[in-house]
């Protein structure tokens, strides 16, 4: 009875140690694949030379332009190249709107720099008497009430120095929502960056056009106007503009990476293609998109095998409404292909990672926590600063609407890049090699972590989980806004 005791004993040790070792193992391969993950980027990107050929040859990527178009084939082309045999365009069809040209006057007096924002009338001649609606938030817009009406509304895009502490701001086009809703006739929004710099996007929150002329105007008018209207001097501003409204064909570009054991979950890593066309989108998205296709690149030059399959996806259309991944949701969701999403990676117009937003999906913060040692390990200087809060506008918004847990990066690039968001000057001149370098390194090596974890904790939200999590991440108020909440009151 003693030896048998001893012999059982001694059968649990080796077991123990037996999956001692293979835990050993499996963390020395992870460890491997990490340091060979950095050290191919280090040695071979193409990321930055990408990206030069991406905004010198082809320009901006306006959705349903001829440079819209040769994106994507660019994009195509490299992934198939690369020597990725699953790839494909998922083709769809949608309004998309593109700029003719627009005209302001104050008092008679001719403002050159002027820029409409998206998704304004395709026809508009408006005369109308100046107000100073401030941040444009809906206290701002309450305070006025009825002085709105019948006037053009003067709107910063931020948040004004001197304003009370703890406001949240909107995105531009839930501002122009609120000028119409307040009887506005047209709305001037004043940029924050100085230098005469000018932003586009849209002012629809539902990618439609919208009733009324929106513009953007320099930093430096725009205060000048202001502090006229301060002074009680009264401004008539006259905007007339033409612009174009059609029905194009657009293509997301998918590639698969497939799966060597769940081939029934995908990973997807995504970020839009598509950009404004005031300049060539080097910074929104062309970051985004150079530092997808690496990560790509580098998997395929590595021979990786995933756990899950990993989709590399390069969305068109999400400057004029989410298009292209509200296309792919829809395919999807039609081919009852979501269910087996079980996360999405966002990438536009962040970089330089110091972390990971796990997006309020809270109980992932630990394992971000865990796959950053893990990268530390490989390079000590990524500082594993993670966060987890929700936020919209962007692709992972169409996923993050359907309960799919979503991931985004905490960018760590310069102030100055972000100034030029959507603007005349987001060109080449902005991009930091090594901090592109640093977004394909860092999210290569945390993508392959998540993508072959055992068991991913955040699991996919049903209907009423989904609307239940939007609340609690204080997003309800400006889905409304937005015609994006589906939930009744």
């Amino acid at each position: 009875m003693k030896n048998l005791k001893i012999t059982a004993n001694l059968l649990l040790i080796n077991l123990v140690l037996i999956a001692f070792t293979s835990c050993q193992k499996n963390q020395k391969e992870e460890e491997n694949v990490l340091a060979s993950i950095n050290n191919e980027v280090k040695q071979n990107s193409k990321a930055y030379s990408n990206l030069q050929t991406i905004t010198s040859e082809i320009g901006h990527r306006l959705t349903g332009s001829e440079n819209g178009k040769e994106a994507e084939q660019y994009t195509y082309d490299l992934l198939k190249s690369y020597g990725y045999d699953q790839v494909e365009f998922h083709e769809f069809e949608v309004e998309a709107w593109a700029r003719d040209t627009v005209h302001l006057e104050i008092n008679d007096e001719e403002i050159e720099e002027v820029v409409s924002l998206g998704h304004s009338p395709v026809s508009a001649d408006s005369e109308f008497e100046l107000i100073d609606v401030n941040n444009g938030l809906r206290a701002d817009f309450d305070s006025l009430k009825d002085e709105v009406k019948g006037k053009i509304a003067l709107v910063y895009i931020g948040i004004l120095d001197g304003s009370p502490e703890g406001l949240k701001n909107i995105h531009r086009s839930e501002k122009t929502a609120l000028a119409i809703e307040y009887g506005a006739e047209g709305i001037i929004i004043i940029n924050q960056v100085p230098g005469g710099v000018l932003l586009t996007g849209t002012a629809s929150v539902t990618g439609s056009l919208i009733d009324i002329p929106a513009v953007c105007i320099s930093y430096e008018k725009g205060m000048e106007l202001k502090k006229q209207l301060a002074e009680g001097e009264e401004l008539v501003a006259h905007i007339q503009m033409s612009n174009k409204s059609e029905v194009i064909k657009s293509r997301n570009v998918i590639a698969t990476l497939p799966a060597k054991d769940k081939s029934d979950e995908d990973i997807i890593i995504g970020g839009h293609l598509d950009s404004w066309d005031l300049s060539t989108g080097a910074i929104d998205n062309g970051i985004g998109i150079a530092a997808i296709l690496d990560i790509a690149r580098t998997y395929k030059a590595l021979n990786l095998e995933p756990k899950r399959n990993i989709k590399f996806v390069m969305f068109m259309g999400e400057e004029q409404g989410l298009l292209g991944s509200k296309q792919m949701v829809k395919m999807l969701n039609e081919n009852d292909g979501l269910e087996n999403v079980a996360y999405m990676m966002n990438i536009d117009m962040s970089g330089n990672p110091k972390g990971y937003n796990a997006s309020g999906r809270d109980q992932m913060v630990s394992i971000y926590d865990k796959i950053g040692k893990d990268i530390k390990a490989v390079d000590s200087t990524y500082e594993n600063e993670n966060t987890s809060k929700a936020g919209l506008h962007s692709d992972h918004q169409s996923f993050m609407m359907e309960g799919v847990p979503v991931v985004g990066l905490v960018g760590n690039l310069e102030r100055k890049v972000y100034s030029y968001y959507h603007s005349n000057g987001d060109d080449f001149s902005l991009v930091n090699k090594e901090h592109l370098e640093n977004t394909v390194r860092f999210s290569a090596m945390f993508l392959w972590e998540l993508a072959n974890l055992d068991e991913i904790p955040a699991k996919k939200l049903n209907f009423e989980q989904t609307k239940q999590f939007l609340i609690d991440q204080g997003l309800k108020e400006e889905l409304e806004l937005g015609n994006e909440w589906k939930w009744g009151e």
